[in-house]
């Protein structure tokens, strides 16, 4: 079974969102899956500049922990973005190596696989984050993992999302859907369920 990467888009490596991802990583290992937790750090992150070079190159030209996740793909059947909210949206680190990433990624590497996102907030802009995220897995054939409510946590000061106790509950319920979704994946794998075969695809402008 493939683990699952959870990506932490907090330049605090051991907040609120940290809180979050490792309750669903928990949720997760208790299921069966393994996990791994990558924490995009402090340095700036590149935006995309629109270059075009990962078309021929195969990866950014920006050699980062994007190309370093674009390498390892395969070891991966889900992922899991994790930020605070940041004016009603995700942070800027966070949309700047998605964007990147899932620009310059091989898009059969992504399809079939599962993705969520949990968010973390003091009181508001939590589901226009979580919308924002869900954006990258619904463009690339990947599957959302739902909850039994949005994926959000409350907090503000470190230390204060653990006193969320619905919002930990949700991070729990993500963990244990994703195992489940996972594995019902192989079982249909192994049974000889066929895999959807995707037409090539078809980009039409507005403006002609």
């Amino acid at each position: 079974m493939k683990k699952v990467l959870l990506i932490n888009g907090s330049p605090n490596e051991h907040g609120n969102t940290d809180t979050a991802l490792r309750e669903v990583a928990a949720s997760l290992n208790a299921n069966g899956i393994a996990t791994e937790l990558l924490w995009l750090g402090k340095k700036p992150m590149p935006d995309c500049i629109a270059c075009g070079q990962c078309r021929q190159r195969g990866s950014c030209v920006f050699d980062d922990a994007v190309n370093a996740v674009n390498a390892r793909l395969d070891e991966f059947g889900g992922f899991i973005v994790g930020s605070p909210v940041y004016y009603g949206g995700p942070t800027g680190r966070l949309t700047s190596f998605l964007d990147r990433l899932f620009f310059s990624a091989d898009k059969s590497k992504l399809a079939g696989k599962f993705g969520a996102c949990a968010v973390v907030c003091r009181r508001g802009g939590a589901t226009a984050s979580f919308d924002r995220l869900n954006k990258y897995f619904t463009i690339c054939n990947m599957h959302v993992v739902g909850s039994q409510y949005w994926n959000q946590v409350h907090g503000r000061a470190p230390g204060e999302a653990a006193q969320d106790a619905e919002g930990l509950q949700t991070m729990r319920t993500l963990g244990a859907n994703m195992a489940y979704l996972m594995k019902a994946a192989a079982a249909a794998a192994a049974a000889g369920v066929a895999e959807p075969v995707y037409e090539e695809g078809v980009y039409t402008n507005f403006i002609r």
